[in-house]
C-alpha cells in the first residue's frame, strides 16, 4: 500500500535548515529528527556537509511524498526572503524543532 508502513500511513515533511553560513537548505523526509541528525553528522547532503552546524528552523507535514516534493519545489522558488518570512511566521523552538506553546 503506497504511503504506508505495515498498514499505517507514513507522513512526509518538508523542512528547512539554517546552516552555519546563514544559508537555508530545504528538503523532505518521513523522519525529521533522523534526517536532521544525519545532516548534523555530515551524511545528510553534500550542501550541508560543508556548512555545519545546521539548525532546524521549519517543518511542515505533507500527506504523501508527491505533495512533499511539490511543496519543497514551491518553497525553493520562494527565495531567501520568502523562506525567512515563512520561518518567522511559524517559528520553531531551536532545540525541539516544534512550535512553542502559545501563551494566553
Amino acid at each position: 500500500m503506497p504511503g504506508s508502513e505495515r498498514g499505517r500511513r507514513t507522513s512526509w515533511y518538508v523542512y528547512i535548515l539554517r546552516c552555519r553560513d546563514g544559508t537555508l537548505y530545504t528538503g523532505i523526509t518521513v523522519d525529521v529528527r533522523r534526517r536532521v541528525t544525519a545532516h548534523r553528522s555530515g551524511v545528510g547532503a553534500r550542501y550541508t556537509r560543508a556548512r555545519l552546524p545546521v539548525r532546524l528552523v521549519y517543518q511542515e507535514p505533507q500527506p504523501d511524498r508527491s505533495r512533499a516534493l511539490k511543496r519543497e519545489h514551491a518553497l525553493r522558488r520562494l527565495g531567501r526572503a520568502g523562506k525567512l518570512a515563512l520561518i518567522r511566521a511559524f517559528h520553531l523552538h531551536p532545540v525541539t524543532g516544534r512550535k512553542p506553546a502559545s501563551r494566553h
